[in-house]
């Protein structure tokens, strides 16, 4: 389990590294420019990150099934090398979607209107600007979204499905209150972080408002990498107590 949460927690603060400070540039300073280059890298370091978290939580949720469901077999299906495997595989997968996106999106040509309405450089507001076809880009950033979201959120909801059903057995009220108290607050992050995901990316382009997606952009870049930390670390006791005594020395 932490060494799924230290990987989630470096996705987490990578994710948010590439966003928070340039957000709070624009905040600051008058002039809002940035290079070509510097948007495509941006766009690139930001999908690494957010793919990569969409696939860990998916992880995530496959060795919380396996840890619940099948405890005695825990340590040969959920082995070291399984999990290397895993989190090689995630980071690895989004660092190759974001150099195919990425490549797509600054392929298309880009005549004259250069005002990004957002605060970051993201796939929906660069393919608005554009002035030549977008069918391609646009066709490669839903398939890409469509197929990391469908298959992360069916490895999490049968996982947890199973998970609840595992928890329904408890014959001890306060052991099920507990497990389940905890479910809850995993999945009210998981479904936040989703939501606002098929909000951005599932929408077809005509009915795309840019005001409404910078609201919904927010949550998933800034409002769930903070409230991980609370939901997935500072409710275990374990980790409470290595704070208790780090506080107290």
């Amino acid at each position: 389990m932490y060494f799924f949460l230290r990987h989630l927690a470096i996705v987490n603060l990578g994710n948010s590294t590439v966003i928070a400070p340039r957000m709070l540039i624009n905040f600051l300073v008058k002039k809002l420019t940035t290079s070509f280059y510097e948007c495509a890298a941006h766009l690139g370091e930001f999908l690494v990150f957010i793919v990569a978290e969409i696939f860990m939580l998916a992880v995530m949720a496959y060795d919380r099934y396996v840890a619940i469901c099948n405890p005695l077999l825990y340590m040969v299906v959920v082995s070291r090398q399984v999990c290397f495997l895993l989190v090689s595989l995630t980071n690895l997968y989004g660092f190759s979607t974001a150099i195919v996106v990425s490549c797509c999106v600054f392929s298309m040509c880009y005549c004259s209107c250069n005002v990004i309405n957002h605060f970051y450089c993201d796939t929906v507001p660069l393919i608005v600007l554009s002035c030549s076809d977008t069918s391609l880009p646009e066709t490669v950033v839903f398939v890409s979204a469509s197929t990391n979201l469908m298959f992360s959120i069916t490895v999490v909801v049968a996982s947890y499905c199973n998970i609840i059903l595992s928890i329904l057995r408890i014959r001890s009220s306060e052991g099920r209150k507990r497990a389940f108290s905890t479910c809850a607050l995993h999945m009210t992050a998981v479904s936040v972080f989703y939501g606002s995901l098929f909000f951005m990316y599932l929408q077809p382009r005509n009915n795309h408002s840019l005001d409404i997606d910078k609201m919904a952009s927010v949550f998933y870049t800034l409002v769930i990498p903070m409230l991980n930390p609370m939901i997935y670390s500072l409710r275990n006791k374990d980790v409470k107590a290595a704070l208790r005594k780090f506080l107290t020395n």
